[in-house]
Formats: structure tokens, sequence, C-alpha cells
């Protein structure tokens, strides 16, 4: 049974206490006008018994998450505040552990993966930062990963972690700071910028990346679009004010100046433009890879679109038919193997795959074999990785001991990513599945779970656990496991009308190309 405790007094640390499977999850307030440097959390049997400090240093967030890995196990819990000396603790609170349905494990899991875009998100602006312990600045904040944001306050709403009122007026303050306080070029948002300030924060040094960027701007719209079908009430003005911005921010998006039809056959959407380097990074933006929605948005934008012939003669060019054969499973395209799984998840944490076929394949069938080949190859582990099985497989990109890399059955270094076999759950549910309750039951206590669900990456053969979390590894979990269970992004972001015309005007252009 769970049991939940709070503290009340205001003077003090406001402390709250949820019970899961294997864990029990604290949230707290801080005393009223405390300024605090870190926190220590405090563990006992029972009320009256001995505490024991369970963090080694400071703890920096208000959230932690006790993952014990047995249920039926009642604790006791307090923290303190560090300032110049530790605060008189918070009054003590309990919970149990108890043994959850795949059903309340799943919730569990979305609900962990949620805060991340609601409690670590940047204060100021609401906005989703890039990364947790990975040493980002806490200012910096990611355009993809807010997308990502916005459709994942849709589920804290729609899963009761927040209110519809709270999650309507976060959306107002997210909107209103991509609107009025972010630098865009041409309408596009950088990969990076301020969360406090909205200025542009380079993406790399040295590397020309400090101004638009269009596929991670996609990401947004693709959020924009969620979030104007959700917040559907026209008689509530919060939610009237989030259709009216993300209606606005939506229609200023310059998709054809990205064609950079002054200098290029205008075929290809052009991935960066900055107004100190102008195109100097040349990146056109060709399949397939993660970056379909690109193209479908510009081809649906009803204020700066591309023609329709351009999801043919760009982004579905050459190289992008496969047709080849791994482990037994048809690849239709992409990269053989398949490439890293994140190809497969964020073009279609809002458009449906399953209502889209072109000349090439059904891309729900596609991405459902491109799974079962990433899969398939991590039982196969030619390369003889600890751990890798039926139940240990995904690769994506990820974090790993050595720094990031975007990790595939062309380039395993023996790390295994979560977000990749979780975010394949609506493709290959049974799989998936079996691998996320495998992961949390086998690893959880061993350093796979922390305070916002799954950390990032893992690699048994050295041993290593990330410690901390990327905003665009942690949105695929949440927001594919909906889709799985209910639909809710892929139905509100199809939803749109803007989205059929598309699919419409691409089918038309096919058929052309085709009596041509």
């Amino acid at each position: 049974m769970k049991m939940i405790g709070t503290t009340k007094a205001k003077e003090q640390i406001i402390l709250t206490a949820t019970g899961h499977d294997s864990r029990i999850d604290l949230k707290w307030e801080p005393a009223a006008g405390s300024v605090s440097q870190g926190y220590n959390i405090y563990r006992s049997t029972s009320a009256e018994g001995t505490f024991e400090k369970l963090n080694s240093s400071p703890h920096q967030i208000m959230i932690y998450s006790d993952f014990f890995g047995q249920n039926n196990q009642t604790y006791y819990y307090y923290v303190t505040s560090l300032t110049d000396k530790e605060s008189k603790p918070s009054k003590i609170v309990s919970a149990g552990s108890y043994q959850m349905n795949d059903g309340q494990l799943l919730t569990s899991i979305q609900e962990a993966a949620f805060r991340y875009f609601w409690d670590y998100a940047h204060p100021v602006s609401g906005l989703t930062r890039e990364g947790y312990q990975f040493g980002h600045e806490d200012d910096c904040c990611t355009s993809g990963g807010t997308g990502m944001g916005l459709m994942a306050i849709c589920i804290g709403a729609e899963r009761g972690f927040i209110s519809r009122k709270k999650a309507a007026q976060r959306i107002v303050k997210m909107l209103t700071f991509l609107d009025k306080q972010t630098t865009r070029h041409h309408g596009a948002w950088p990969h990076w910028f301020n969360g406090a300030t909205g200025q542009t924060i380079a993406f790399a040094e040295n590397s020309n990346d400090d101004g638009g960027d269009l596929v991670e701007t996609a990401y947004v719209a693709q959020g924009l679009l969620t979030v104007r079908q959700y917040f559907d009430n026209r008689y509530d003005s919060i939610e009237t004010n989030v259709r009216s911005i993300a209606t606005s921010l939506w229609e200023t998006i310059e998709w054809d100046w990205y064609r950079r039809l002054e200098d290029t056959d205008g075929k290809h959407l052009y991935w960066h433009w900055s107004p100190n380097y102008g195109w100097h990074m040349n990146m056109p933006i060709v399949g397939y890879n993660e970056c379909m929605i690109t193209y479908l948005l510009a081809i649906a934008s009803p204020t700066h679109p591309i023609p329709a012939s351009c999801y043919y003669d760009g982004w579905a060019g050459s190289d992008y038919a496969n047709g080849e054969t791994f482990y037994g499973h048809k690849q239709f395209v992409s990269l053989d193997y398949g490439g890293p799984l994140f190809f497969t998840h964020y073009s279609n944490l809002g458009f449906d795959p399953r209502q889209w076929s072109d000349k090439f394949c059904n891309y729900f069938d596609s991405s459902r074999n491109i799974s079962l080949i990433n899969r398939d190859y991590c039982i196969e582990n030619p390369k003889n990785f600890a751990g890798y099985s039926d139940l240990v497989w995904g690769l994506t990109a990820s974090w790993d001991p050595w720094g990031y890399d975007a990790h595939s059955p062309t380039n395993d270094n023996g790390t295994i990513t979560p977000t990749a076999a979780i975010s394949a759950m609506p493709y290959v549910p049974i799989e998936s599945i079996a691998t996320l309750k495998h992961f949390y039951h086998t690893y959880g206590a061993k350093g796979l779970w922390g305070p916002f669900g799954f950390t990032d990456s893992f690699n048994l053969k050295e041993d290593w656990f990330a410690k901390g979390y990327v905003a665009i590894d942690q949105g695929p979990i949440l927001i594919m496991i909906e889709n799985y269970r209910s639909g809710l992004c892929w139905d509100l972001f199809m939803a749109n009308p803007e989205i059929k015309w598309m699919m419409a005007d691409i089918k038309k252009a096919e058929n052309k190309n085709s009596a041509d």
C-alpha cells in the first residue's frame, strides 16, 4: 500500500515521502526565506531509531529517490539544509515500498521522467535544461528538449502528476519566454540558449553553430502543435493564450529561408544559419535519420512553406533506401543496421508513423524492424560486451565512460542507453517492457536510477553507470511510453489540420513524379 507523509510547518523544510515499487521518493520545499548550499537526507527504520545520512556530498536538488530494491519496506526520513551550518531537520515522514503491476510501474517511471521537465526546469523561463550532472551550466537550456518538455507537460496533466491549470500556466510562461526573450534567427531557435536571458549559447566552441538550428526548431514546433491541441478550452483565458502564442510561434518560423535559394537549387533545407558565419556549416538535411519532422513541418507551414517536392528531392534523396535484411528483418531505409535508435524516436514523438507511408515503406513498420535489428545485434553481441542479452539492449546517442557518442550496431563500445529500448515501446512493446522491468529491478539499486528516473546510460564492462541525465534522452522515455499506452501525443499532433494537408501534398508530389 502506498504511504505518504508530509511536514506542515512553514518555518521548516516541507518534506513529502511517496512509496513506489522498490523505492521511496522524497520531495521537499525549502523553509521560507532560506538560501541553501545543498541538503542532507537521513533515513531510519523507525521514527525513534538511529538515522543514517544517505548522501555522501551535499544534494543539490529538492528531489531524492531512495532505490533500495525491496518491497513491503517502510522507512522514515528527514532532510536538513546546508548553509554555514546544518539547519534544524524537517519533520520526520515515512512511506512504504510495494509491488506494482505493469501499469502502475509504467506510470511511476513516467512520473519520475516528468520531474526532469517540471521540477528541474529553468526557474526563470520554465524551459528545459540541457542536462543534469554532466557539466552543463545551470542556465543552459535546449530548444529540442524544450519541445519535448511542452509535450511532457501535457502528459503530466493527463496523468494527474500536476493540475491542468498549473500545466497551462507553465506552458504560457514557457511560450512567452520563447516569444519575447529568446533570440531567433529567421524564426529558428538556436540549439542552446540562456534560460534566464534568452541569449544564444554557441553549441560547441569553435563550431560556428551560434545561430538558428532548424532541426532543433522542428522539435520545438512539434511541441507547439501538441500543446495547441491539448489546451482546447475556449472558455479559459489561460488555455486560449496557450493556443494563441503557440500558433504565432509556429507561424513565424521561416522554414523557406533555410532553403538557401540565393546560392543553391533550393531542394534541400539547411541545418544551421549564423548571423556571424552565415551558411558556413553548410549541412544540408538529408535522410534517413532523426530529421524527417523538419521537412514535414516545413511543408506543412501555412506561412513559410517549402514545396512538397522537397520531400523526395531533398530529404529522401540518394542513399535513402536500404532494402537489405539483417537478422531476418528487412530494413527499408537508413544506414545498415539502422543507426542509433533515436532516428526512430525524435520525429515520431508527435508525428504518428502508423499513418505515414511513402514509396519506401510504412514508417511504423520501418521503426519496428530497426528496433528489432538493434535488439538482435545486442543478443548476438559480436564484440562480447558484458551483459548484452535479450533483456539488455538499446544503442543510441548518450554519454559513456569516455564522453558522448552516437552508439549503434556499427559504433558500439559496450554502452547501453535505457531510452533506446524503452522509447521503442510503441514499436516492440513486449520486448521493451521486459527490458524496462529488467533494467529497473536488476540495475536500479546499482546506479541506474536517480531523481528523474533511469539515468542516461551504463556500461557493464567498465562497471560504469551514468550519474546524470540529458533532456533529449528523458523526453522520449516519457512521451513514447505514453504513445504506447494511450497514443496521446500522436493523437494531439496529428489533429492539426496543417499535418493532414502536408501529407496530402506529399502524396500529390509523389504521384506527379511517378507520372513524369
